[in-house]
């Protein structure tokens, strides 16, 4: 009997925090795992690197372009895009500019990335993630920059709902709410802050569990289906 088909699925930012939660646990599962970073993920199977660039084109195309050789015809189960950042600060702060150009890159091109990647790799009934933040669901006048890339995540999700977003028939895409700001972001790297990593490890489980509601749900219409194809 042949061996099942591996599941895959590609992690952009598989090299942050969460990012290395999510390829960790999916690999205990037995998944096959790409990251997508700036730095190699020596847990996954593959690694596309990002060259940091200015220009949002150039480096969306190599992207784009390196994942398209990395996987030829073969399409993932899932794009679990977990990039992302934080930047405080008023419309008055005069790290606003700076801010708002990282907060666009960590955020908005990453996300942008992964869903035209979705509509390019992704298998029929496949999963997308988005990476949100409840915060930016109003006002966040103290992180002007960070919220504006958020609620753009936000906005980017919902047109992805769309019958005509261009995502494959049956696929779904979700943006992941945090409900706290990564304080984190804003103490030194040698402190370490209790019980995160295992807030990020549960956001990795609830993302694979996701996948296997999902997984249920089309296995049974496919059962439907064909029943009432017999029957008919």
């Amino acid at each position: 009997m042949a061996a099942a088909e591996a599941h895959r699925v590609i992690v952009y930012g598989g090299k942050g925090a969460l990012g290395s939660k999510c390829v960790e646990y999916f690999k205990t599962k037995r998944w096959w795992v790409a990251s997508i970073d700036i730095v190699a993920n020596e847990e996954a199977n593959a690694n596309v690197l990002v060259k940091m660039s200015e220009s949002f084109n150039e480096q969306a195309d190599k992207v784009t372009s390196d994942v398209s050789l990395l996987l030829g015809e073969q399409k993932v189960d899932a794009i679990l895009c977990v990039a992302g950042g934080w930047a405080g600060g008023s419309a008055k702060a005069k790290s606003l500019y700076k801010n708002c150009d990282l907060m666009l890159k960590q955020s908005v091109w990453t996300s942008i990335i992964s869903s035209h990647l979705a509509t390019k790799h992704l298998k029929e009934g496949g999963l997308l993630t988005l990476a949100g933040a409840k915060a930016a669901l109003s006002g966040t006048s103290g992180m002007v920059a960070y919220g504006m890339a958020k609620a753009s995540v936000h906005q980017l999700c919902q047109s992805l709902s769309g019958d005509n977003s261009g995502l494959p028939s049956g696929s779904a895409a979700v943006a992941i709410l945090p409900t706290h700001v990564p304080q984190n972001k804003t103490v030194p790297k040698d402190v370490i802050m209790p019980g995160a990593g295992n807030k990020r490890q549960r956001v990795g489980q609830l993302l694979y569990r996701l996948l296997n509601v999902r997984s249920a749900v089309r296995d049974a219409d496919l059962v439907a289906q064909q029943q009432q194809q017999a029957n008919s």
